[in-house]
């Protein structure tokens, strides 16, 4: 395995993340915890789950995820062992079941308390808010329908100075952004820095070869201001395998139980996949190896958050870590991308 460090801090956390969403709908308990023991057996010591979790959330599974990484925790005592990230839910309809008061004082207390409860730990290491408050573009929609006098009250102190609170008491470490935008980034690291308040070391978004965004502002914010990557989706619901090619669609696949999780299904994205594929065998890669090796070279990347329904898929997916791609490799993919710019939304 290969290490890091988050930024601006000494926490040394694995570059793979084990991601762990599936837990509590697409696998069980016992599932969970075999994951959990062979992840840490290679080394992979971050691990990242979130209060919403299992997707897709429900009010029936909802915090289902913690509860079984609690269970964990417990019965191997292995809690110093793991770096843990987790996440508040922001508000919306989707999370309605969860709470309706956003990042209030009141719902950041509640929410870092159940938690806490059920991951059976007095403490989190890195604390993330899901996504922002306000409207804004988080998760790619394409012909978004901006709002520019829509109604929200900037409130970035406010919720700094909350998570301030639970820092000085030990119950949080760090804090960290997910789904968030260059300048949603920069109103927090700006206000962070002007009033002496927690500084956000790390912006959880999604990222893999049919979804490369991120590189047109946020990785300058990420470079220039410190602040890491945590990419989530790398293998983009699993379409970067090659597992849905020519028509197939396993009976028990993300797409497939779900099919509303369709943001990477699109035919622009095959025959990009179909592009990707030959450039692995190529090499004498599997189309995920090669998909989650670029993710892991990248300068503004501090850990790939990986996930894996099969064991199978978790062995491969970690095993990544000790593939190197060679500039001709690079290359290539970036000749695809250049052809097919980021394919998926």
């Amino acid at each position: 395995m290969k290490y890091t460090t988050l930024p601006t801090t000494d926490i040394k956390v694995s570059k793979i993340c084990l991601g762990t969403m599936t837990w509590g709908e697409q696998n069980t308990e016992a599932d969970g915890h075999e994951q959990m023991d062979y992840a840490l057996s290679q080394g992979v010591n971050f691990f990242d789950v979130a209060e919403l979790y299992p997707i897709p959330a429900t009010a029936k599974t909802f915090g289902d995820t913690e509860r079984i990484i609690g269970t964990w925790f417990k019965n191997t005592g292995n809690r110093d062992k793991v770096i843990l990230a987790s996440k508040i839910a922001g508000p919306g309809a989707y999370t309605a079941h969860i709470r309706s008061t956003g990042f209030s004082k009141e719902a950041i207390t509640e929410a870092i308390e159940g938690s806490l409860k059920r991951l059976q730990t007095d403490y989190i290491d890195l604390y993330q808010l899901h996504w922002p408050e306000r409207p804004a573009n988080c998760f790619g929609v394409r012909d978004y329908p901006y709002q520019q006098h829509s109604q929200w009250k900037d409130n970035v102190a406010e919720v700094l100075e909350s998570l301030q609170e639970h820092i000085k008491s030990g119950k949080i470490r760090y804090v960290g952004l997910s789904n968030e935008s260059a300048w949603g980034t920069m109103r927090y690291l700006e206000e962070a820095k002007h009033k002496g308040l927690p500084r956000m070391v790390t912006i959880q978004n999604s990222y893999s070869l049919l979804h490369r965004s991120f590189e047109t502002n946020l990785s300058e914010v990420c470079l220039r201001e410190n602040i890491g990557l945590l990419p989530y989706s790398p293998l983009a619901f699993g379409v970067l395998s090659g597992k849905y090619l020519n028509g197939k669609m396993p009976h028990d696949s993300r797409v497939k139980l779900f099919p509303n999780y369709n943001r990477y299904s699109s035919k622009e994205s095959e025959k990009a996949v179909i592009a990707y594929k030959a450039i692995a065998e190529k090499h004498g890669l599997s189309l995920a190896q090669l998909s989650l090796a670029f993710v892991n070279q990248l300068p503004f990347v501090t850990s790939n958050i990986i996930g894996a329904t099969k064991m199978s898929q978790l062995k491969e997916n970690i095993a990544s870590i000790g593939v190197s791609l060679s500039q001709v490799i690079v290359d290539e993919i970036n000749a695809v991308h250049a052809l097919m710019p980021n394919p998926a939304p």
